[in-house]
């Protein structure tokens, strides 16, 4: 069973599962059937062998009213549906998780070598000095790849509701025996990315504003580092996770990234391109819950799953333009 079957991410997850052969379930809110819902969850999950869970609220959100939303449907949501599994002694789960949940990546300083900044000042942000300094003694550091065995730290709404339902299915492999797989991914883009909401990725805003005409507008100084992974790559992903040896009992995760990291002031850059202008413009802005730089290692999930990105940086963006 896939949940969040008919959004972005869970269709592509769903439509993977079939091509492979596995006969898919789906569920999802846009079909009348909600992830919080005990009694749907006990009509859905007889003979059902592994459940993926993408159901979620996404985004950085809006403010803090969004509190509410981001704890009942990702927390909440996750527990129901955990608690069903267990009823109905399904014992495998792949959940989509994020690299949120690491808040600023990883960083090298000559003097200290790695460290983890805190959060970045709003008096730095507003003065535009962006990147973060050494924690310890204040000099600038250099970004680094981040594993999966760094200590998280959510900065905002989404990052701790991810890593709740983290601890939620960690708390539920133990207690049950099951096998537990989180997907960290980062930067998500691809066909039927959402469009024209405050809570689509970064990918689907700029191709917004061109597809209307208008420059991308590009927080900070458009240097800041992501990971921009393929949809495509990301349903393989979710395949892989779920035909690999379980490890009964315990919660692994896996970065689901490129491993080729890209500004986002390139991303814009390169859609601009792809669609003829206008060019974006970078306007020294900010918003308090971003990171400056996250970089994924995404060698466990080489090693475990098998899995490596296939879609490369050019080609997915000059697609995804024009889809």
């Amino acid at each position: 069973m896939v949940t969040g079957s008919a959004g972005f991410i869970g269709g592509h997850v769903a439509e993977t599962l079939e091509a492979a052969g596995h006969d898919v379930a789906g569920l999802d809110l846009r079909h009348g059937a909600d992830v919080r819902d005990a009694q749907a969850l006990d009509a859905l999950l007889p003979g059902v062998d592994v459940v993926v869970h993408q159901a979620a609220k996404v985004g950085l959100g809006v403010d803090v009213s969004d509190l509410p939303d981001y704890a009942s449907v990702n927390v909440y949501g996750t527990a129901v549906l955990l608690a069903a599994m267990a009823r109905h002694r399904i014992g495998r789960l792949v959940l989509a998780s994020s690299m949120v949940v690491y808040g600023e990546g990883d960083y090298e300083c000559v003097r200290h070598g790695r460290v983890r900044p805190g959060p970045r000042t709003v008096t730095d942000l507003e003065q535009g000095r962006f990147e973060p300094n050494c924690p310890r003694c204040g000099e600038p550091v250099r970004c680094a790849s981040i594993g999966e065995d760094a200590a998280p730290d959510p900065r905002n709404a989404y990052a701790t509701s991810k890593l709740a339902q983290e601890h939620l299915s960690a708390n539920w492999a133990r207690e049950t025996g099951g096998s537990a797989v989180a997907l960290r991914y980062h930067n998500v883009y691809g066909p039927r990315m959402p469009r024209d909401t405050p809570y689509a990725g970064v990918a689907a805003v700029f191709r917004s504003e061109l597809a209307a005409g208008r420059a991308p507008k590009v927080f900070e100084d458009g240097r800041q580092l992501r990971d921009f992974v393929h949809v495509r790559d990301v349903a393989r992903a979710n395949l892989a996770a779920m035909q690999a040896p379980s490890r009964p009992g315990e919660l692994r995760a896996y970065n689901i990234a490129s491993g080729a990291p890209h500004t986002v002031g390139e991303m814009a850059a390169t859609l601009a391109a792809e669609r003829g202008g206008p060019d974006p413009r970078t306007t020294g802005g900010y918003r308090l819950g971003d990171v400056r730089h996250i970089v994924a290692s995404p060698e466990r999930a080489g090693r475990d799953l098998g899995f490596h990105a296939g879609i490369g940086f050019d080609a997915g963006m000059k697609e995804f333009a024009r889809s």
